[in-house]
């Protein structure tokens, strides 16, 4: 299958004026299908592959090569061949990918993430310490900016430092992908955290404006609640409705969403309750009143948002902890206005649409951007990453895009063939499928050698069926060279 993804999506044609045989004859175009196919069936380490995978795959009977292309030296030495055609290749797969599918580029999806070596902190290069999305502050890292389509197509990403804040790669993504791909009109899609008001005055000034539509700071909708009451609902679907608002040139889209409204307060009591019974054993403690502030740090860090709720008084500077002195209430109207926004965000846009149902299916559609992200790190294990050059950092990282590129490819087919199947369930079912070599002796010495994949069941059958795979032919039996005796 993944060499079959592999010919859709031409990569041979692609890679074969870029990675040409070596003087030695090393074929690192085959080199290269081995890294991605590994990365995309069975993920992990060069070294895994090296010892292990190679040998317990029919990777070599596919592509007619030995164990020498799995060579741990061969596989770090292609790695140094590859990111030098990053931009080419996305321009290639852009193309494959409007032929195959008639994908879509006019809405982009931007968001980032972190991935995090297991190491010793460098002295230099792109591993820092940094805000870490995957909860391991203890690890340097590197942070990954990543543009896709509402379909999950990739149509560029970038490896940052680690310490790199969210705000000022907009602008450098932006410019990139303009420099690239041309200034067609396209609408950037982002969560609130990543443009600055600099950075929108920006594209609301550009010659032609460049479109945005970002999710905004709750803040805000405390300065424009009052407008928006006599608006309209719309309904969108089942249990969230939007209203629409336009001001000072812009949109803003007021979403509501019982289902979310439901998860937040469910959080928010859940949260509230552990503070409260936290701050009651405090209370009931014999604390002094540097211990109690230690302590109320760590209340106020577990309870997040939920620790504004209520109101709590601390002993004034030596000053006994009693009840008297230390007392808590809780914030009734504070409370109140929470409850009314909970299952509420706000969204703004610089397009001139009148449609606040439209707006909202377009932002809604970030969690591909997500998705994209779970699929890097869970199905292709891009983390945690062992490589200590930032040369094979960002070519570990270019194979995990391209493996993500065929499964992508996958998703793509699935679709409309077999709904509901997804690429890692299609894998797992491709996955039962054995090879295994038949030993018959003979009487002369020498033994027959019968290579044989098991036959498909009839779930695998339909499915090959469905995705017009073929099953290669065979293998040819093989026959070993007669033992000479020894004689004495």
């Amino acid at each position: 299958m993944a060499c079959g993804l592999w010919d859709l999506l031409q990569l041979d044609t692609f890679w074969a004026s870029r990675l040409p045989p070596s003087r030695k004859g090393t074929r690192w175009l085959n080199v290269l299908k081995t890294l991605v196919a590994y990365r995309l069936i069975d993920p992990g380490s060069e070294w895994r592959l090296h010892r292990h995978w190679f040998d317990h795959s029919a990777m070599g009977d596919l592509l007619g090569e030995d164990f020498a292309i799995a060579h741990s030296h061969t596989l770090y030495r292609c790695l140094d061949h590859l990111v030098e055609h990053k931009k080419a290749l996305f321009t290639h797969l852009q193309d494959r990918w409007r032929i195959l599918f008639d994908a879509r580029f006019e809405i982009l999806l931007y968001d980032l993430t972190s991935t995090y070596f297991e190491c010793d902190p460098p002295e230099s290069g792109k591993r820092k310490f940094g805000y870490s999305r995957d909860k391991r502050s203890d690890c340097v890292q590197v942070v990954i900016a990543l543009i896709v389509t509402p379909d999950g197509f990739p149509l560029a990403y970038e490896v940052l430092a680690g310490n790199t804040l969210d705000q000022p790669t907009l602008t450098d993504a932006r410019a990139k992908i303009e420099a690239q791909y041309g200034k067609a009109e396209r609408i950037w899609v982002m969560d609130r955290g990543i443009p600055t008001e600099a950075t929108l005055a920006l594209m609301r000034a550009a010659d032609p404006p460049v479109h945005y539509l970002v999710g905004t700071p709750k803040g805000r909708l405390t300065k424009l609640e009052k407008s928006f009451l006599n608006k309209p609902w719309a309904v969108v679907r089942d249990q969230v409705t939007v209203k629409l608002l336009d001001q000072d040139g812009e949109l803003y889209v007021l979403a509501r969403s019982a289902g979310r409204q439901d998860k937040e307060r469910a959080m928010r009591r859940r949260r509230l309750k552990r503070l409260w019974k936290r701050l009651q054993e405090l209370q009931r403690q014999d604390l002094s009143r540097d211990d109690l502030l230690l302590k109320l740090g760590a209340a106020k860090k577990d309870a997040g948002r939920a620790y504004g709720l209520v109101r709590i008084q601390v002993p004034a500077p030596n000053e006994p902890v009693t009840t008297t002195t230390f007392t808590f209430a809780l914030n009734r109207k504070k409370l109140r206005q929470v409850r009314r926004r909970e299952g509420r965000y706000l969204l703004r846009s610089n397009l001139a649409s009148n449609d606040p149902v439209q707006l909202w299916t377009w932002y809604i559609q970030l969690t591909e951007v997500e998705q994209a992200f779970k699929e890097l790190k869970g199905d292709l294990s891009i983390r945690p990453i062992y490589h200590q050059l930032d040369t094979r950092i960002e070519a570990h990282i270019f194979v995990a895009f391209l493996a993500y590129g065929l499964q992508v490819t996958l998703k793509a087919r699935l679709r409309p063939l077999a709904p509901g199947l997804t690429p890692r369930s299609a894998l797992e079912k491709f996955a039962a499928i054995q090879m295994v070599d038949v030993h018959l002796p003979t009487t002369d010495g020498r033994t027959l050698i019968l290579s044989r994949y098991t036959e498909p069941e009839p779930d695998q059958r339909l499915l090959l069926d469905r995705l017009n795979l073929q099953l290669p032919a065979q293998p040819p039996p093989r026959i070993t060279a007669a033992l000479q005796a020894s004689i004495h």
